[in-house]
């Protein structure tokens, strides 16, 4: 790693939050700057992150994305990645300003709520069922400061796995005592179901893709904190909102979460 390099880190996290700032996208940075590798675009997320505690912002969780084999293949990668969510992208009252984001998407996923430290390396997904609280039904709304969503793994890591908001619902879940693999999700835009996953489309299990986050960010010297969420991934098929829009993901023999556009 060199100064050089380092310098390039706080331009490209410039670029990215000025983006986000202004909702004005900008070029993968991956195409202009062809040397970046997948840990360079961490550390640009990181510093990004890091900015955002400083300026008084709480870390609340993890997201994990990239966890379906079609995305993967899309993104031409065999892994998922993981971004950091804040208290700021939390959606309290199911209502999203449109003019806030940029290019949102809008997922279902699991969230896992811990009731203690996950640190890997070495967890497995017994461990992290061992470590929930509680399971809860989301939505993620992804978002992407690259223009047009032209985005390879370089892209997505260093804009914070492309995170935008989410949705926590009410319904909460004890995972021991539910088979989250064979959970069936249905995702309704505007009273229209669209598309539909199980658990197990998820990295084949959820609790497996939160074990692989844990083990990942022990990596970097970052443990997954009690209290924390963690977004394990979503069912389906992220799909395009704009103003007016309403979402609704089913989670079959569980509830529901919503989140409605303006």
């Amino acid at each position: 790693m060199t100064g050089t390099k380092e310098l390039n880190y706080g331009k490209l996290a410039d670029a990215l939050k000025n983006a986000e700032m202004t909702c004005i996208p900008i070029c993968a940075i991956s195409k202009e700057n062809p040397e970046i590798e997948i840990s360079d675009a961490y550390a640009i997320q990181l510093l990004n992150i890091q900015r955002e505690v400083d300026d008084g912002k709480k870390i609340t969780g993890k997201k994990i994305g990239l966890t379906s084999l079609a995305m993967q293949n899309l993104l031409g990668v065999n892994r998922p990645d993981f971004g950091h969510l804040l208290n700021t992208m939390e959606v309290k009252d199911e209502i999203v300003n449109r003019k806030t984001l940029l290019q949102p998407k809008v997922e279902g996923e699991l969230a896992f709520v811990l009731k203690k430290d996950l640190t890997g390396p070495g967890v497995t997904s017994k461990d992290v069922i061992e470590a929930t609280d509680y399971v809860v039904p989301s939505i993620e709304i992804v978002d992407s400061r690259i223009a047009n969503w032209k985005i390879n793994i370089i892209d997505t890591v260093a804009d914070n796995a492309s995170s935008g908001m989410y949705v926590i619902g009410k319904d909460r879940i004890d995972p021991i005592n539910t088979d989250l693999l064979s959970i069936r999700m249905k995702l309704f835009k505007n009273g229209e179901c669209i598309n539909e996953g199980i658990g197990s489309d998820v990295l084949g299990d959820p609790a497996v893709a939160v074990a692989w986050l844990a083990n990942t960010l022990s990596e970097f010297g970052v443990s997954l904190k009690k209290g924390e969420i963690v977004l394990s991934g979503a069912f389906s098929a992220a799909l395009a909102a704009e103003a007016g829009d309403e979402f609704t993901a089913v989670y079959e023999n569980i509830g529901e979460v919503k989140v409605k556009f303006i």
